[in-house]
């Protein structure tokens, strides 16, 4: 049990939405049950869902026993966690319909309160402009932003200039939820803990990178969605984005929020502009056609009902470059698709090649020495090294293996990347959060892109299902004397 247990309320607008039934309950029901929330704290749903509070009480019942694992939902600690539960019928753009949420809230006026905005970005200046008219925003409030803030740096800046109108930059909480997985947050302590990885983090020692995040699922339910955004928009820009700030920026004098958050901006301005001729040699975009997932057969993109035709990619490969004395001259190789052959999410960092080797090897290949960070569907680091191969061989024969960085832990329960984010949203830490000039940063290098592929400078590619993308991707590393980890 936790000995600090937080006070406030926590107000999910869009609290009944798939990301509040399959994430925000779950992580907050954990909590709670973990001794992290005040058992007088309050869970407040504020939905357009009409339904009394026992109808409530029973559906998010109904959820948790839907996405919590098998041992993870206990009659018992479902009975305190209800007792947190309230909800409230909110139409967002009726001022008047906030009635009952402003009565709830003014009953203990002095409590922190937090407002997770669970909804399309449209609403996010509605709900933010109607709280501060109706005297629900103190100097104790937070809001939380859920991606995504607009589809280029204009309409970012539209949504956050909204927001900002009523919240200080420092109550705003851009949620990244890559950023609460624990291997993600290992990157810093693996880099800046130990004393051998320090010196060889640099140009003189690294060859390239590689980010991968790649998706077996499609866009089910989606579409509307996701054919407004695509992968650049939807997973580049952000998750990818910030992963590789965690790789290539340089220690912070502390661990405080805004030292993290200044090295990661300056990756941000760091990263080189592409030119037409860049889009045309190191982008990659497509669109995944039918096929097959672990031999069943999937719909192309294109293939759903009332759908004609689009130019939204599902899938980007592209090559980066970091303009500063660190990274200069290694290339970061990132790739992000929907319906590839499975799900995995990774960072492998390549070393240079030894400059000699006095090993024949059979004539065997001396691989390179990698470290492998899986972010997903098992977190995990591992090393791989040469070593050895036993026996009274006349040559000394030598095989990569792998010396795995993360001792498991045997704990009750792990917590989701969600937990560990609402954790610090209640206790006030925004070091995991994206802050203004790291969005307008992000977008200002994305734009360049996405304005290149609206002009259509290289087509758009296509890709079967259940693959690991366009062949496009193998010769954009391929020029470079390189391939991708899978291949």
């Amino acid at each position: 049990m936790s000995e600090l247990k937080s006070l406030c309320d926590i107000t999910i607008f869009g609290g009944h939405g798939d990301l509040a039934f399959r994430k925000l309950m779950p992580a907050l029901y954990h909590l709670s049950n973990a001794g992290y929330l005040d058992e007088k704290s309050r869970i407040i749903t504020a939905t357009r869902d009409s339904m009394s509070h026992e109808e409530h009480c029973d559906l998010v019942k109904l959820k948790l026993k839907e996405f919590l694992s098998d041992d993870g939902f206990e009659e018992e600690k479902f009975s305190y966690f209800k007792k947190q539960l309230h909800v409230v019928i909110i139409e967002f753009n009726a001022d008047e319909s906030y009635k009952g949420l402003q009565d709830l809230l003014n009953e203990y006026p002095q409590r922190e309160r937090i407002n997770y905005l669970s909804t399309a970005p449209d609403f996010f200046g509605t709900i933010c402009k109607t709280m501060s008219h109706l005297g629900l925003v103190s100097p104790q409030s937070r809001v939380v932003l859920e991606k995504p803030i607009g589809r280029n740096l204009q309409s970012s800046h539209v949504i956050n200039d909204e927001v900002l109108n009523y919240f200080d930059e420092s109550q705003i909480y851009r949620i990244d939820h890559y950023l609460g997985k624990d291997t993600v947050q290992n990157i810093m302590a693996l880099r800046f803990s130990n004393r051998f990885f320090m010196p060889l983090w640099d140009a003189n020692h690294i060859d390239h990178i590689q980010i991968t995040v790649a998706e077996s699922v499609g866009v089910e339910g989606r579409w509307g969605y996701y054919n407004e955004y695509g992968a650049m928009r939807d997973m580049v820009q952000n998750h990818l984005m910030q992963l590789l700030c965690l790789v290539a920026m340089e220690p912070p004098c502390s661990l405080d929020a805004d030292s993290v958050r200044d090295e990661k901006v300056k990756v941000l301005r760091s990263l080189r502009t592409m030119t037409h001729s860049d889009i045309k040699e190191k982008t990659v975009r497509a669109q995944y056609s039918k096929g097959s997932i672990d031999g069943i057969p999937v719909p192309g993109y294109l293939d759903g009902d009332n759908v004609n035709t689009s130019t939204t990619e599902t899938f980007v490969a592209l090559r980066v470059d970091i303009d500063n004395w660190r990274w200069n001259g290694v290339p970061f190789y990132l790739r992000s698709g929907k319906r590839m052959s499975r799900q995995n999410s990774e960072i492998i960092i390549h070393f240079k090649s030894i400059p000699h080797s006095i090993f024949v090897n059979q004539g065997k290949f001396i691989s390179e020495n990698k470290l492998v960070i899986t972010l997903q569907p098992n977190e995990s680091i591992y090393l791989e090294l040469m070593n050895k191969v036993p026996g009274l061989s006349e040559q000394m024969l030598l095989k990569p293996v792998e010396l795995e960085l993360n001792t498991p832990l045997k704990v009750a329960h792990k917590p989701d990347a969600y937990e560990r984010l609402l954790l610090d949203i209640i206790r006030a830490n925004p070091t995991l959060f994206m802050r203004l000039d790291e969005v307008d940063a992000a977008w200002k290098w994305a734009d360049v892109i996405l304005d290149g592929w609206e002009e259509d400078i290289i087509p758009l590619k296509s890709y079967s299902a259940g693959t690991d993308g366009p062949s496009a991707a193998v010769q954009l590393i391929a020029r470079d004397g390189r391939s991708w980890q899978d291949e």
